[in-house]
């Protein structure tokens, strides 16, 4: 219990001081808040679950990570990052990438959540169906957020370009989508042993208690 508050210390500590920092003169506070809105529910939703519905530590610690680029990406917008932008002029690309990574984290990270969640509260067990059922739900969660891009970016008209981060490419939506897929997919190819593993130690103390 003493090492798991420790990680819970460290794991708000973090999330506090990168939260201080992006919202400390952001490129834009409206874009800002639109894209730290998100970091801010999985907050929330975590603190209200926490007594009742603890998660294993692999996905504590990856949704810090996604709160973590969702803020680097509010603070500076996602077509100015600058370790992207400069990545952009030495590879001589056709434009700041630190979106799709933001996008590949959006179908990484809730991958295993999803995973978690129907393995603990639904009859499904590890297999094809699983498998299948992650990705449409990840899938999901990258149409819908595309939809509420454009719903801002009809309501907010001039600021659309900065929130959409779409760099004149018409086909940014597609791709986005594209990168939450193969998020997901890799995040099931390649983090099922360990979450496996966090999840009978996870169940097992769950026993115990009972």
């Amino acid at each position: 219990m003493k090492n798991f508050s420790i990680s819970t210390f460290v794991w708000l500590s973090i999330f506090l001081v990168f939260f201080i920092w992006s919202a400390i003169k952001p490129c834009d506070y409206f874009i800002w808040f639109l894209e730290v809105l998100p970091a801010i529910v999985f907050v929330i939703v975590l603190s209200l679950t926490y007594k009742n519905f603890k998660l294993t530590p692999l996905c504590y610690w990856l949704i810090l990570i996604h709160c973590l680029i969702l803020m680097i990406g509010g603070h500076y917008t996602y077509a100015r990052v600058p370790l992207f932008s400069w990545l952009q002029q030495i590879f001589n690309l056709s434009r700041n990438h630190y979106d799709r990574l933001g996008h590949f984290a959006q179908g990484f990270i809730p991958a295993v959540i999803a995973r978690e969640i129907l393995l603990r509260k639904t009859p499904l067990s590890t297999g094809k169906w699983l498998f299948t059922i992650i990705i449409c739900f990840c899938l999901a969660i990258s149409s819908l957020y595309e939809l509420f891009e454009w719903w801002v970016a009809i309501a907010t008209g001039t600021r659309a370009e900065e929130f959409l981060s779409t760099q004149g490419d018409i086909w940014d939506t597609q791709k986005d989508m594209l990168f939450a897929l193969l998020g997901a997919t890799a995040s099931l190819l390649s983090l099922n042993k360990i979450h496996d593993r966090q999840l009978n130690i996870l169940l097992k103390k769950n026993a115990k208690k009972n």
